[in-house]
């Protein structure tokens, strides 16, 4: 085995990570995984081409109706520590010690620690977060940045939703087999290694979120993943728990499905507005039928395919006894709370929220730390107890045209270059090491980046005439735009770094919106492209290369 430097400042970090032991663990578990990790991108691939050559529609599975008809099964009761997360924090990339800290010392009741949709994985990034949650849970976060800080006990503190990578994303600085490794089995192992058993001890996981899941057979592996983690560190079955995000148009149709794979280890379903709303484009976005409206001006949950979605969920989780979440809130509160400007932002929030808990949703989330309490006391206001599964919605009744109805309305010139601008921006961040960034008042990250970087192709392939004059989206005027955004960002961008990463960013950009076939996610181009590997090897980022000659070290 050969394990080059650590990255530049994180010396005793690595050390404590990658143990002997830690990497014999991880070594089994990419190694036995690897292979139907595999076989679920490819099946992926195989459902895409079917669909693309049917010129078919998904629909629930017949082969599967026998689960849906048998009306006894349920999942596992979840934990006490689970059955009440009404508001929880969301994206939050837990290599910013600061900002971990101050969630941890919130009054949230729960923390989504996000290795994903709110976080660059550079390796930095990576090894950072990852043992910030180690000290989290064996309490060590008290001394931070040479600042005695108090952080309750890991039993006390909002409990921790552990967010791996998704399955399309590789570790590009750890090699098992002479193969790079899976990030979210990377992210999964050292977490679970370091962290699960104390977790469990202390009634507080090992509790997680799995993104991008696109079928049943994918939470089918992420069990089978879990049962042997849990022989391996002598767990009993169902130690862990683990909310999907709904975030895929096909796993709409997979719902109960995905439940009875997981009954021993489900915490429940989760709604994804932005990543659930560009998944349509990246299945059927060349499909004239299934053209996206500007999302600023015609897209919310209100709109019949995403409330159909999140009534749906509700139902399917309240009938087989699990927990149904709601999605984030991105607007950020004005620091003062005596402008008009605050109570604006305020009612917004309050309306879109009061929405989800009338759907029935058991929690939600949110990114500013200054939402909590005020939406904590609104799911006390208009709920009784510490969830909604007595909320059966026996009145829902979603049909696949219901889930596949696309919203009317057409673009506005407003809504494109937004678009290209959050495209741009979000690039941008992640060339210097950030997973998310503000705008407009609100946190954006890799879900809008997607919704909008989804957009501006689809809208460039379909040629779509803006409502605002006779213009069409064109090529020609999606890159007059993206330099005009260039010019007016660079004059704001507040460091050096960012204003000399724009030009590239904006380039990037277009490269992918104006690709013949639709890159089917914005991550995985960012992740493999050469841009982006070169910035981090010039940054604190260095590799580590395992070679593993032999399964006992």
């Amino acid at each position: 085995m050969e394990v080059s430097p650590p990255p530049s400042g994180l010396e005793a970090e690595y050390e404590s990570l990658f143990t002997a032991d830690s990497l014999l663990f991880l070594h089994e578990l990419i190694s036995t995984f690897a292979e139907e990790v595999d076989e679920v991108l490819w099946l992926r691939v195989s459902r895409k081409a079917h669909l693309d050559l049917s010129g078919g529609l998904p629909s629930f599975l017949e082969h599967t109706a026998h689960i849906r008809r048998d009306a006894a099964w349920r999942v596992m009761p979840v934990p006490p520590r689970l059955q009440r997360r009404h508001v929880d924090i969301g994206d939050l990339a837990p290599c910013n010690t600061q900002h971990f800290i101050k969630a941890l010392q919130s009054p949230a009741q729960g923390i989504q620690v996000d290795f994903d949709d709110g976080n660059c994985p550079t390796f930095y990034n990576q090894v950072k977060g990852i043992h910030n949650v180690l000290r989290a849970v064996y309490n060590q976060l008290h001394i931070s940045l040479c600042v005695l800080t108090d952080v309750p006990h890991i039993s006390q503190a909002p409990v921790l939703m552990l967010r791996p990578r998704a399955w399309n994303m590789v570790e590009h600085n750890m090699m098992v087999e002479g193969r790079e490794a899976p990030g979210p089995l990377f992210d999964f192992g050292l977490l679970m290694f370091h962290c699960g058993r104390t977790l469990f001890e202390n009634k507080s996981g090992p509790f997680l979120y799995l993104s991008k899941v696109e079928s049943f057979m994918e939470a089918r592996l992420w069990n089978k993943i879990f049962v042997w983690t849990q022989q391996k560190l002598g767990l009993p079955l169902g130690s862990i728990k683990a909310s999907v995000l709904i975030e895929n148009v096909l796993t709409a149709f997979e719902m109960e499905e995905i439940l009875y794979e997981l009954r021993h280890h489900s915490a429940g379903l989760n709604c994804g507005l932005w990543d659930y709303s560009a998944s349509f484009v990246s299945k059927f976005g060349h499909r004239q039928a299934f053209l996206l409206p500007d999302r600023r001006k015609y897209v919310n949950m209100e709109k019949r395919f995403l409330r159909s979605y999140m009534d749906l969920l509700v139902q399917t989780c309240h009938r087989r006894g699990a927990l149904a979440t709601g999605g984030m809130a991105a607007l950020l509160l004005p620091q003062d709370q005596l402008h008009e400007s605050y109570k604006t932002v305020l009612a917004a929030v309050t309306r879109l929220k009061l929405l989800e808990i009338k759907a029935g949703v058991d929690g939600f989330m949110v990114y500013d730390l200054g939402l909590i309490e005020p939406m904590q006391k609104l799911f006390q206001l208009h709920t009784d107890g510490d969830n909604q599964l007595h909320c059966l919605r026996n009145d829902v009744t979603v049909t696949p045209e219901d889930l596949l109805s696309m919203p009317s309305g057409g673009v506005t010139l407003y809504g494109l270059k937004y678009n290209i601008t959050v495209g741009v921006l979000f690039i941008n961040a992640w060339l210097s090491g950030n997973g998310l960034f503000f705008y407009r008042g609100q946190v954006e990250d890799s879900a809008t980046a997607e919704i909008s970087r989804s957009q501006v192709w689809q809208w460039i392939r379909h040629q779509i005439q803006l409502e605002d004059d006779s213009r069409v989206v064109s090529r020609r005027l999606v890159a007059e735009l993206t330099e005009e955004v260039k010019v007016e960002l660079s004059s704001v961008c507040p460091s050096v770094r960012d204003k000399r990463n724009l030009p590239t960013a904006a380039d990037m950009f277009l490269e992918v919106v104006l690709k013949r076939d639709f890159p089917e996610f914005i991550t995985t181009y960012l992740n493999q492209d050469h841009t982006f590997l070169s910035s981090q090897s010039t940054g604190q980022v260095e590799a580590l290369d395992i070679h593993i000659h032999h399964p006992k070290l």
